[in-house]
């Protein structure tokens, strides 16, 4: 193993290369929904809706734009058009279903505010949702804070989940008086008592909901939302006791939404047809039972492809929006003829779904490690241990052939040397010779492999075990949390140099000093691989890359290991013209705000290393001059930025 200080070996030859070979390697019009692709200039591009067209803009000219401003890499952009081009594309996606099939109430979405809390997103959601009388779901007081302040009150509804306690229930009750359409969803028997003193007391009558266990379950990582062992609902039996306490207390006329969540993202469409279905016959029973009822809100699980294959897996789905819209208004109409009851009010919790596509991470390649041999052919010393002149046969003797048995002696001989080095029976450059060998023999394995038109079993995985490491200046805890917790897959590819084939494979690490800070799952044409193809790294040569689709939860969930902290950021509107404005800019955090995050005084800090100067400079061991060029060093890091800097 060693670093790549020189011209690495190519696992193929390279040749003529097109943007078109690229967009098809990296699927990016599989998972980029036409929001992105290449351009002729080999650069990726983000489209947006235009007038009835569409423009087109090079992410590296927005990379440019970040750096004249001061903001470095890694950088999160934030896309406001697609924003706004997925809230736009859900609601008239359900508009157009309505019409179509004739149903008889409308469609009102809802942003779970969970899946992206940050001021800048909350912000635009509301702008643009309210043409379409889009709201916000609530799960703590802080999010119905920020419900109250950037809704009005007759533009979209407002949906209070989760546990709440006296404060929450008497702030939402008193935002009836204003105006805003603000429900209650009960999740456990023990709110009820809380709403109905507080109601009494503040002589307000709420708007209610309750949250239905369905016995549906899905598929998908999120899965356990779903299921009567599901945290969050009401089971039959609740549900029974609260009709019955409403109707005691006269307030079951205000019981009128029927809320359910099977998960986030559900990747197949029988499973959102089947928790509809169930939906509607609670629905049903309860309007039988007397409560008021008009509002069904199916929660979230529009699914988002983050692996473009359009199936049922863990990173995909099986449907379109079109579908998902249609499929879910036919179900509810077929459930409910033959009833009395109307159609009603549909509400959905569309949070991934509406964020992913907006958020990009952008970060530089930093340095890369190399597992390929020396370029010169190794030479074996006659005195040299019988082992390592052994290992250099198998070398000479690779072929199509014999490539399973040099293989298999190959990986004998490394251990069996690794055995005598362990045991202090041969000496260190033995060893290093042995491992260049053993190096020799594999990429010549994997050179005549390329050749073969069928690999033989046992070979899948060699490319990857050879994949380079790209050491990128992120933090996979701080920007990707779901990569190392879930194991979620996001795309992840080169923005820029798609006029070049690229000829390496690697995976990617961050740069904090953990062994599960990297990414070694990517979406390539085909399915899912180990390591991603990559163009050789020129030192001193910028290249970067994207991780795309991260709008969704990444940025809350992110922790501070390492001390990595927020990333600078990015908010950029692309006017219809095709240029672009930078609607807002946050610097990332610095070293002295993630100390202060973990109760460090950084002024503290500075102070305890200057009597520690001082105190060098007394005994002589520093002179002034070099206590104040310490102490404006450490001044100048905690100014600055937690990521590598140029």
């Amino acid at each position: 193993m060693q670093k790549a200080a020189k011209k690495p070996r190519a696992v193929v030859n390279p040749v003529e290369w097109t943007p078109a070979e690229s967009a098809e390697l990296y699927g990016i019009r599989n998972w980029g929904a036409g929001y992105f692709d290449i351009d002729e200039h080999g650069n990726v591009t983000v489209s947006v809706p235009a007038n009835g067209a569409r423009v087109a803009v090079s992410l590296m000219d927005l990379i440019a734009g970040m750096q004249q401003r001061g903001l470095q890499m890694p950088a999160l952009l934030r896309l406001d058009n697609l924003l706004e081009a997925q809230i736009a594309l859900l609601n008239e996606s359900f508009g157009r279903a309505i019409q179509a099939l004739g149903y008889k109430a409308e469609y009102h979405g809802v942003f779970p505010i969970k899946v992206n809390q940050q001021c800048a997103v909350i912000e635009e959601i509301a702008r643009v949702g309210a043409r379409y009388g889009h709201g916000l779901e609530c799960g703590s007081k802080a999010e119905l804070l920020i419900a109250l302040a950037y809704l009005e009150p007759d533009k979209g509804y407002i949906i209070c989940n989760g546990y709440k306690d006296e404060e929450f229930v008497d702030l939402a009750l008193q935002s009836l008086r204003l105006g805003f359409k603000c429900f209650f969803v009960l999740e456990t028997p023990t709110e009820l008592p809380l709403i109905l003193e507080a109601s009494r007391r503040l002589s307000v009558r709420p708007m209610l909901g309750i949250r239905v266990k369905l016995a549906a379950k899905v598929e998908g990582h999120w899965n356990e939302s779903s299921g009567d062992r599901s945290i969050f609902g009401l089971t039959t039996a609740q549900i029974v006791e609260l009709v019955d306490a409403l109707r005691e207390h006269e307030l079951l006329d205000c019981l009128q939404l029927l809320h359910y969540h099977l998960g986030s993202q559900i990747p197949n469409i029988r499973d959102i047809r089947g928790g509809v279905l169930e939906a509607c016959r609670y629905y049903v029973s309860l309007k039988q039972e007397g409560a008021t009822m008009g509002f069904l809100d199916l929660g979230g699980g529009l699914g988002v492809d983050y692996d473009g294959s359009q199936t049922n897996s863990n990173h995909s789905k099986n449907y379109s929006l079109d579908e998902y819209s249609s499929d879910v208004i036919e179900t509810i109409m077929t459930a409910l003829a033959g009833t009395d009851v109307a159609h009603p009010v549909l509400i959905t919790e569309s949070g991934r779904a509406t964020v992913a596509y907006s958020s990009i991470l952008l970060f530089n390649i930093l340095d890369v490690t190399s597992y390929e041999p020396g370029e010169a052919a190794p030479v074996v010393p006659a005195e040299e241990h019988e082992l390592v002149k052994n290992l250099h046969e198998v070398l000479s003797g690779v072929s199509i052939k014999t490539a399973k048995e040099c293989y298999n002696d190959a990986i004998h001989y490394r251990e069996e040397i690794r055995d005598l080095f362990r045991r202090g029976q041969i000496r260190l450059r033995s060893l290093s010779l042995a491992e260049n060998i053993f190096l020799h023999i594999v990429w010549d394995i994997l050179a005549v492999l390329q050749k073969a038109k069928r690999v033989p079993a046992g070979f899948d995985d060699l490319e990857e075990s050879l994949a380079d490491i790209y050491y990128g200046n992120f933090s996979v805890f701080q920007s990707l949390p779901d990569v190392w917790a879930i194991e979620q897959v996001f795309p992840i590819i080169p923005v820029h140099r798609h006029t070049e084939q690229p000829t390496r494979r690697a995976i990617l690490a961050d740069i904090t000093c953990d062994s599960d800070g990297k990414v070694d799952r990517f979406i390539e044409s085909g399915g899912l691989r180990r390591s991603l193809p990559v163009h050789p790294f020129v030192e001193g040569q910028p290249y970067y890359f994207g991780v795309f689709l991260v709008g969704a939860y990444q940025e809350t969930l992110g922790d501070l290991h390492n001390l990595m902290g927020d990333t600078n950021v990015a908010s950029v509107r692309i006017r219809d013209d095709g240029s672009f404005e930078f609607a807002r800019e946050m610097s990332g955090d610095s070293i002295a705000d993630v100390l202060s995050y973990v109760e460090y005084q950084p002024q503290q800090l500075l102070e305890q290393l200057r009597r520690t100067a001082e105190q060098a400079v007394r005994d002589e061991r520093i002179t002034l001059a070099q206590r104040q060029a310490l102490l404006e060093s450490f001044s100048a890091s905690l100014r600055g930025y937690t990521y590598y800097e140029d």
